[in-house]
């Protein structure tokens, strides 16, 4: 298992890994925790990179890790093994999982796997003011003994519940768990038995051996190539050893699974269908929704904006609502300030002129350089000052998902995801943040397609001015 803190290390700096699914308030806790301003944003994959800031309560012993916001650890996208990777390798003593109290069902999937990983986690239940609204209300005495982990309820840019949360930083540093978080079916168990005693001498508890045998028997190349990294290059070699101890427990649990008709794509639908199951369990028993027909909204109108036949005709129409408000709108703006720029302009050519500036330097600096600077401003600004709004108003409301889902059958027959769709329409506005957009994109041979292909997008910048 993991490796226990020692007491007198608890005295010492400690690094705390905050980890979440996208849009649950994670880095509104990192801010408030650590007086930082790290940007707060409503779309997946915000995060990328890991942000780090100490933390200024309780004595400010505690470094925080905003890790990148991920719905899983099973290494899918860029964002999920940055995550998984710091937290599996040593780069934090504790984590933080921040969940939302409104889909708490949802969020308890990381939770799981993330106590797979290890015991030492503190469960932050966050926007319980949003779930209020819901009418939903969460048991955290009851989470806490079911989970076997310390459970906070927080309202995070309220300030509310954070001390407390701080307070019991400590108790998670000394957690342990008496059982797994999830367990598997009994042919699962018996191969992951099997393969236990080797990898603790291997991994000498640097690692959860359990998770480790979990993904090795799923076969993850992704992972099983970044642990023999990990282990200087000893885990591959003990794997191809069949004479050797880890190489034969491999080959007998590849056996139990064989015999039980598991392979491992099945290995891991089977895994992933537990911890779901799992996830219902537990919030079944600790959530409770007064209103069961609150999302009866919802429902009805996702019945319509993806309705197989209005879909996408209601998608078109809205689109062409903002393109027309964009382009319409942004007319007079750009008249405006170009008009402003140009007598701006003689402005300076009066200067120069006067301070006995040559012709050739006047020209260059005047109807070279800056016209050049004013006639993109004023062309490029006005559109992206509405347009962007507007798109993000859209992704407010929920309709972006909606739209990437309704096109996804489409894209799928070029062998690209619906998400480009997403980052084929941001590229109207600048090619510039489509392309950035395809971050979003978890598959990394998607991703490369939208981002060769999303250039070709007939962004504002291309467009000439009218004359």
């Amino acid at each position: 298992m993991s490796r226990n803190i020692r007491p007198e290390e608890r005295s010492c700096e400690v690094s705390i890994a905050l980890a979440g699914n996208p849009n649950v308030g994670k880095s509104t806790v990192f801010n408030a925790l650590t007086g930082m301003k790290q940007h707060t944003g409503n779309w997946t994959g915000k995060t990328v990179a890991t942000a780090r800031g100490r933390c200024l309560r309780g004595g400010g012993n505690i470094v925080l890790t905003d890790l990148p916001g991920t719905y899983s650890l099973m290494a899918h996208s860029a964002e999920e093994q940055v995550a998984r990777d710091f937290i599996a390798y040593g780069g934090s003593e504790g984590v933080i999982v921040v969940c939302d109290a409104s889909c708490l069902e949802r969020n308890l999937n990381l939770v799981l796997q993330v106590m797979e990983i290890t015991p030492r986690v503190l469960v932050c239940v966050n926007l319980l003011d949003e779930a209020a609204k819901k009418k939903i209300v969460v048991d955290l005495k009851r989470l806490e003994e079911i989970l076997g982990v310390p459970v906070c309820g927080v309202v995070a840019r309220n300030d509310t519940g954070l001390d407390e949360m701080v307070a019991r930083v400590g108790e998670m540093c000394g957690n342990t768990l008496s059982e797994p978080p999830v367990i598997y079916s009994d042919a699962i168990e018996r191969a992951v038995e099997e393969l236990l005693p080797p990898l603790e001498k291997l991994l000498r508890g640097r690692i959860c051996e359990r998770f480790a045998a979990l993904r090795i028997l799923e076969r993850s190349e992704e992972f099983i190539s970044t642990l023999d990294s990990f282990t200087c290059g000893e885990l591959k070699n003990a794997l191809s050893d069949e004479d050797g101890e880890l190489g034969a427990a491999y080959n007998r649990a590849l056996a139990v699974l064989g015999e039980n008709g598991l392979d491992a794509a099945a290995l891991r639908d089977m895994t992933v269908t537990a911890i779901v199951r799992r996830a219902e369990e537990i919030a079944g028993e600790a959530v409770r929704q007064e209103l069961p027909d609150y999302y009866e909204r919802d429902r009805r109108i996702d019945r319509i904006l993806t309705h197989r036949i209005w879909g996408l005709p209601v998608m078109l129409l809205m689109l062409a609502v903002i393109f027309y408000i964009t382009i319409a709108g942004a007319n007079y703006p750009s008249e405006w300030l170009s008009a402003a720029l140009n007598s701006l302009g003689e402005v300076f050519r009066g200067w120069l002129c006067g301070a006995g500036c040559p012709q050739w330097a006047e020209s260059m600096l005047i109807d070279g350089v800056y016209k050049v600077l004013s006639w993109v401003t004023s062309v490029m600004l006005p559109p992206m000052a509405i347009f962007f709004p507007l798109f993000t108003l859209l992704e407010d409301v929920g309709y972006l998902p909606r739209a990437a889902f309704n096109l996804d059958r489409f894209f799928s027959r070029a062998n690209a995801c619906g998400k480009q769709a997403l980052t084929m329409a941001m590229g109207l506005g600048c090619n510039a943040a489509g392309v950035t957009g395809c971050r979003i994109i978890d598959s990394p041979r998607e991703r490369l397609i939208a981002i060769l292909t999303n250039v070709f997008m007939p962004c504002n910048g291309r467009f000439p001015p009218p004359l």
